[in-house]
């Protein structure tokens, strides 16, 4: 019998099991017969928001992010509850990290986070005509809402410049103006 040409999972074990996250160890054989083993980072899947108002600003958020050690500018998201579906969190998200509601939601694209060793997908949701609505901040989630209009977007893309890190906030920047034709 020819050899695969991927590898197999041959077994599976929990290493950690956290409030969100669970890791489990794969053994796994390779294509050349080799045995080697996956660490997988298990993850409920999330929601990337590209939130644009009636007058084509977009809605991108300040927030320290502990695992950078440094505030980050992005664009809303959240993780996907149990239960709970893609468009459901994206209006959930949207509403308790900027105030705002969508008159309409979109679902542009899934990807894989970093499939090297998380399954974790994530979703990108375009939220247009966005209104502000009243809503109670949450203290220890301090987020700084910050407005780009769309054609200042391009400043934010510039090859070696350091002001947006977030790859999700790249990502759903970019499909917005694609869609935009800019």
């Amino acid at each position: 019998m020819p050899a695969p040409d991927h590898e197999v999972t041959t077994g599976s074990r929990r290493a950690f099991d956290g409030k969100m996250l669970h890791v489990r160890v794969d053994d796994v054989t390779l294509p050349s017969g080799r045995t080697s083993v996956r660490e997988v980072i298990e993850h409920p899947g999330s929601v990337i928001i590209v939130p644009l108002t009636p007058d084509d600003e977009v809605l991108m958020i300040r927030q320290f992010r502990h695992v950078t050690g440094k505030v980050l500018l992005g664009l809303p998201a959240g993780l996907i509850d149990p239960g709970e579906e893609v468009l459901g969190t994206a209006r959930r998200e949207l509403r308790e990290e900027t105030g705002h509601e969508a008159e309409s939601l979109r679902l542009l694209t899934t990807v894989f986070a970093s499939p090297g060793y998380t399954e974790e997908r994530s979703s990108i949701v375009l939220a247009e005509g966005c209104r502000p609505v009243a809503r109670e901040p949450d203290q220890d989630e301090p987020i700084e809402l910050v407005r780009y209009t769309l054609g200042s977007l391009s400043t934010l893309l510039v090859p070696g410049d350091t002001q947006l890190e977030d790859a999700h906030a790249m990502l759903g920047l970019l499909w917005l103006l694609r869609l935009r034709g800019m």
